[in-house]
């Protein structure tokens, strides 16, 4: 087995998929020496088939300039959003009129989704924590 190798830089980043933007990952990567152009040939390779998503990726550079990437599945307010078609959510959550109401076919359908990245074991639990996140969005959860 070879020698595990050193990190020398960790970072996520939330990108466009198949469309990553050169400034973003050079203000990141441009220090490490890492070749930004490769990550990014990689990464919109990647996650061309989720265009007009926001993609999260952990970018981990190794000693020897190699790197690795790891996706993540898009934020939750980003799937909120797209769900219900809203620009933001509310101007006031919690007090003010909702931004939208959501169903709870529609969480589970996000649950669905963000489940490889939530810290549950169940998708009853995933919609529990989603519904959390839409309020805290100012968006209405229908019982």
């Amino acid at each position: 087995m070879p020698p595990k190798q050193k990190i020398t830089f960790e970072a996520t980043l939330e990108l466009e998929a198949g469309n990553a933007a050169m400034v973003d990952l050079g203000k990141m990567l441009g220090p490490t020496g890492v070749n930004t152009r490769g990550v990014k040939v990689e990464y919109d390779e990647a996650t061309s088939g989720s265009r007009g998503d926001i993609v999260p990726v952990v970018i981990t550079v190794f000693e020897d300039r190699s790197y690795q990437l790891r996706y993540k599945t898009p934020p939750t307010s980003f799937l909120i959003r797209k769900e219900l078609g809203l620009k933001s959510g509310g101007q006031t959550p919690g007090r003010g009129a909702p931004a939208a109401s959501i169903t709870q076919d529609q969480l589970r359908s996000i649950a669905e989704r963000k489940m490889p990245d939530l810290n549950t074991e169940t998708v009853d639990q995933a919609v529990k924590v989603v519904a959390g996140s839409a309020r805290s969005m100012g968006v209405k959860v229908a019982d």
